[in-house]
């Protein structure tokens, strides 16, 4: 079952090629990524899960991996198959004892990309250029002003920005203490994040002067860029790929990592997350078949072809030293070599917590210290 529209066409690609290689058939399921972890849900419950399924944020994939329904593959990545792949994915793809999911120590992922976040714009709306970014994200929110371009976020991609920005003044262990419950959320770090939020809407520059939410929220943020009716909006790496399915013929944009914030301390870092790949369900009677399978995938000429056809940033040290990236890709592949490395992710709670509290805030229903006394709450409800 695969989560992702825009690697379909590579990974069908891929499918068949194996199966004349091996004999072995792969059928591909794709409802999407909205449909997605309903579907693998309802599979969960009527026990009828697939072979292989995408991997997905790892708050909703706990629930899974703790259920039985995720392989184990520590093993086979200490026998060598971890040459495939950067250290830093694979130490994001691995759960630590005692981590915050509670989830059993193990890698239950691997992945053919590597994901980072920053800004998508269009210079036609925007005024602003690759060649010269904003400094800044006050000269980010002047820039829109001045052209009266339009900026948009989807609720669920908020932790991501707050994460990215309040890089600005915190440490990635700053950053994973306070996911871990041992640091507060009310550092300078956080409401400096949060304030970013507040200044894009006081700016005028907040598409509909709010944060759009509801299951489909992100495809909805990215067509409205790809369909070249927003300035900027906030995504990952993925989108690229989303860009080229839904309007192929778009191509004069580009990716930026977040700018660096005034007063800041430290130069601002994208979280880093293990992007598209796969999990094995070592319940199926295929489940050797289908560990062999992903192997395959995994191998550089294979991650070559996804990175080629879909898109996306590979997960190999050589091909993600050594790829042609597109122009579009450009920002976000920069932000690889300083990306936020954790073991760690934000609890399912503190995500409901920001995403809420994120609209309440440009709706002018929080300020932004009522915001972070209610996130730590829902923290301390789950550390």
């Amino acid at each position: 079952m695969n989560q992702s529209r825009g690697q379909e066409a590579a990974l069908t690609q891929l499918a068949q090629q194996y199966t004349k290689k091996t004999g072995v058939k792969i059928t591909i399921d794709t409802p999407g990524p909205v449909d997605y972890l309903p579907k693998l849900q309802a599979k969960a419950q009527s026990r009828s899960m697939p072979d292989i399924y995408s991997s997905f944020d790892a708050s909703q994939m706990a629930p899974f991996y703790k259920a039985g329904w995720a392989m184990d593959l520590s093993s086979q990545l200490n026998a060598g198959w971890s040459k495939n792949f950067s250290p830093a994915v694979l130490k994001m793809s691995t759960f630590q004892q005692g981590n915050n999911l509670g989830v059993k120590p193990g890698v239950y992922s691997v992945h053919w990309e590597t994901q980072t976040y920053g800004f998508l714009i269009n210079p036609a709306l925007t005024g602003i250029s690759a060649e010269k970014p904003p400094a800044t994200t006050a000269e980010f929110i002047d820039a829109l002003t001045a052209k009266k371009a339009k900026f948009s976020i989807a609720a669920s991609q908020t932790p991501n920005i707050i994460q990215a920005l309040a890089s600005n003044w915190l440490t990635d262990a700053e950053i994973e203490a306070t996911l871990n419950g041992k640091a507060s959320w009310k550092q300078d770090g956080w409401r400096n994040a949060f304030q970013f939020l507040a200044d894009v809407k006081k700016a005028g520059v907040l598409a509909d002067n709010s944060i759009p939410g509801g299951q489909d929220d992100h495809p909805n943020v990215e067509s409205s860029f790809f369909t070249k009716k927003m300035g900027a909006i906030f995504d990952a790496a993925p989108g690229i790929a989303v860009g080229l399915r839904t309007n192929p013929e778009f191509e004069e944009y580009f990716s930026s990592g977040v700018p660096k914030a005034p007063g800041s301390v430290h130069e601002p870092r994208s979280p880093g997350i293990p992007g598209k790949g796969a999990v094995i369900n070592p319940r199926g009677k295929q489940s050797d078949k289908a560990l062999a399978f992903v192997k395959w995938l995994t191998e550089p000429e294979q991650q070559a072809v996804f990175a080629k056809t879909a898109r996306i940033l590979p997960t190999n040290p050589e091909l993600l030293a050594g790829a042609d990236i597109p122009d579009q890709l450009a920002g976000f592949a920069a932000g690889v070599k300083s990306m936020q490395v954790m073991s760690t992710t934000f609890t399912p709670d503190v995500i409901t917590a920001i995403r809420a509290e994120s609209q309440r805030l440009v709706l002018g229903e929080a300020t932004v210290d009522e915001v972070l006394t209610n996130i730590q709450a829902a923290q301390d409800r789950t550390s």
